[in-house]
């Protein structure tokens, strides 16, 4: 079972977050999110607060069809696991649309919303299917996210060595307290990473 310390990336947690000094006035990001519970919508919104509104544009991919994130150099994509490893039911409808998609150059940084208690064999899945489908696209990957502070069973968002979740790993089932803070320590490592590129 993967058991770890009580916080996660620590690196990053004694700074405030900035918005990016390398954009310009017109927003440049696009993070596109499916949501059922109102939870990846809201985490979209913390994302989108910390890295400065008039950068980030939002879209629930309920409403607008995933070709817009081609329109976006700089891209976040958000999604939940549910029950034994299944996908949200808004990215379940258009995952055949994936694959159509020109990302290839884009930067992608993803984050995902499980239960790790609840479903602890399956804790993540979805979001490393996503990876997984973007991956072949040959898009550049950012945000990778420390899998300290986490308790599950199994998970196919981790990376080769089973150090990393692929993206922000969120549990408000479990450990809701502890969102806000993941969340800038990962946005903070997101401007790092973006501004290095």
């Amino acid at each position: 079972m993967h058991k770890a310390g009580s916080t996660a990336a620590t690196a990053y947690n004694t700074r405030k977050p900035i918005s990016l000094t390398i954009m310009t006035d017109t927003a440049q990001i696009g993070l596109f999110y499916g949501s059922s519970t109102c939870y990846t919508e809201m985490a979209a919104e913390k994302i989108q607060a910390q890295l400065g509104e008039e950068l980030v544009d939002i879209h629930n991919i309920k409403d607008v069809p995933l070709k817009d994130a081609e329109g976006y150099d700089i891209l976040i994509f958000g999604i939940s696991t549910w029950d034994f490893g299944e996908l949200q039911e808004d990215w379940e409808s258009s995952w055949e649309d994936i694959r159509d998609l020109n990302l290839e150059g884009k930067v992608v940084a993803l984050y995902g919303l499980g239960d790790q208690i609840g479903y602890t064999d399956w804790f993540q899945d979805a979001l490393g299917m996503l990876h997984d489908e973007l991956s072949i696209l040959g898009v550049h990957f950012i945000g990778y996210w420390p899998n300290q502070g986490y308790e599950f069973a199994q998970s196919k968002a981790l990376t080769e060595d089973g150090d990393y979740f692929v993206g922000l790993s969120l549990d408000d089932e479990n450990q809701f307290e502890q969102t806000d803070d993941r969340i800038q320590q990962w946005v903070n490592q997101l401007v790092d990473e973006m501004q290095s590129i």
